[in-house]
């Protein structure tokens, strides 16, 4: 029975009882889970009834627009270390095989990802949704456990937290400043989370280092060797150094690079960062100009979704701020697709922030992604579980029940026999998804169904125009001399 209803019995009949009846109701499906059970202890970041702050039109939690100020370097990085950035990014020299770029998951041509739930990494061919496994003995060995995040963005200062269970942090309390996988070896000098970020696929096997028997990087990374003078990040730096072009730029761009002796693994991935972060900012969405007093920026169901995001649906509570995320983390039934990290039941499992923190109360735990040019993301979902704006806000209606049910042609990656036979392990196995279902924390019909045209074209609203092309991010020809393309 609905609070309509229920409403109408108290008014036509005037008895307590009913009113009693309504309290029970609004306290058993507005704000108890739908299966009634008890919260985990971890649960104590539920979305709370209310954000604090008022913003335009009486929405609670809206944002101030997103200026050149709240970037590194006030949006404007020099000039020879963005160029030199952008030639590292797209030049396959960082990999151990030589066959794969950071740009061939996270490329221009595809909204700085690649479109695929899981990447094809290294060992693949091709590019963006058209890239194949590889064949023999080269092939792709597994898929990217995890869904490759689009870069938009990523410059501003807010975003102090980087991969899907933020394992690289902004940490005053480590010598470098920031928390990884590396502890005290990831040597200090970086400028910023986002360049620390930039070491760890090279340290990757199934990313870009390949395997042990394959190349003196892959030896380097399968015995975990990052850090040492035989260790992955030293066999890049002097892979650099011996390429004159390459010794050119460092010049250019450092002060404190006189010889190719002076190139550290801390230049090249300061100088991918300041690619990235001055190359995909979004500063001008439909969204900013509405924020920034532009009433006309924003059509009516744009504006009925963003009274929804801010308001009932309670999106805002962790898609906050300028970025359109609290950067904590959070369990929300997301189905487990893929190879998995290692762990639990055949080692398919990802148990998202348990990962990094040891504590099983952070199982499933993932990153609030940001939502800055949301529309042009896809897949969502840390492992690419939902291929359209629609089906992943879709998922907020019902959860559990969207995780018991997960339509599976949202699954987009190449297939292979062996691969294809362990993407669905977990999704097969009813006790773990059961697991998955026990540790979600956002309440069924909060979002209704009815709402998501509305939601979606507020999510369509934060695209900046200046990000539909990024054609010109994307460099002709590498100083290596290795194709730019697969």
């Amino acid at each position: 029975m609905n609070q309509k209803n229920i409403r109408n019995m108290i008014i036509y009949r005037g008895k307590i009882a009913a009113l009693g009846l309504l309290i029970l109701c609004l306290m058993g499906s507005e704000f108890a889970s739908a299966q009634q059970r008890p919260p985990r202890e971890n649960r104590g970041n539920q979305p709370p009834a209310d954000n604090d702050n008022n913003g335009r039109n009486g929405n609670r939690g809206v944002p101030d627009p997103l200026e050149d100020a709240d970037y590194y370097e006030n949006n404007e990085h020099p000039e020879d270390k963005v160029i030199l950035g952008n030639l590292l990014f797209y030049d396959k020299i960082l990999s151990g095989n030589m066959n794969i770029s950071c740009a061939t998951c996270h490329h221009a041509m595809a909204d700085t990802g690649d479109g695929l739930s899981l990447s094809a990494g290294e060992g693949g061919m091709g590019l963006g949704i058209t890239r194949a496994l590889g064949v023999g003995d080269d092939a792709v060995h597994e898929r990217i456990p995890r869904n490759a995040p689009a870069l938009f963005a990523v410059g501003a200062t807010e975003f102090d937290t980087i991969f899907h269970d933020g394992r690289i942090q902004r940490d005053d309390t480590m010598p470098s400043g920031i928390a990884s996988p590396a502890g005290t070896d990831l040597p200090e000098g970086l400028d910023n989370v986002l360049a620390a970020q930039a070491l760890f696929p090279l340290t990757s096997g199934a990313e870009m280092a390949g395997q042990a028997s394959e190349n003196p990087i892959g030896t380097a990374a399968a015995n975990g060797d990052l850090a040492g003078p035989n260790g992955v990040w030293q066999l890049i730096t002097e892979r650099l150094r011996a390429n004159a072009a390459y010794v050119d730029l460092f010049q250019a761009a450092y002060d404190d690079v006189s010889v190719a002796g002076d190139i550290t693994i801390v230049h090249a991935a300061n100088a991918i960062a300041a690619f990235e972060a001055s190359s995909w900012p979004s500063n001008n969405s439909p969204f900013d100009r509405f924020l920034r007093g532009d009433n006309s920026a924003l059509s009516n169901l744009e504006r009925q979704g963003m009274r929804l995001f801010y308001g009932r649906a309670r999106c805002s509570t962790c898609h906050s701020g300028p970025l359109l995320s609290d950067f904590d983390f959070h369990a929300i039934a997301m189905p487990q697709i893929g190879p998995g990290k290692g762990v639990g039941v055949n080692g398919h499992e990802d148990f998202g922030r348990e990962l990094v923190t040891g504590d099983p109360d952070h199982r499933y735990e993932f990153r609030t992604p940001p939502l800055r040019n949301v529309a042009l993301t896809a897949p969502y979902g840390h492992s690419g579980a939902y291929d359209t704006l629609e089906a992943i806000v879709t998922h907020y209606t019902d959860p559990e029940g969207s995780l018991r049910n997960y339509d599976r042609d949202n699954f987009v990656a190449p297939s292979r026999e062996d691969l294809d036979a362990i993407d669905f392990a977990v999704m097969d196995n009813p006790e773990l998804v059961d697991e998955i279902a026990d540790a979600n924390f956002l309440r069924r019909g909060i979002l209704q169904e009815e709402d998501v045209p509305a939601v979606v074209a507020f999510l369509k609203s934060l695209t900046d125009p200046d990000n539909l092309d990024l054609r010109h991010n994307v460099p002709s020809e590498v100083p290596s001399g290795l194709p730019v393309f697969d």
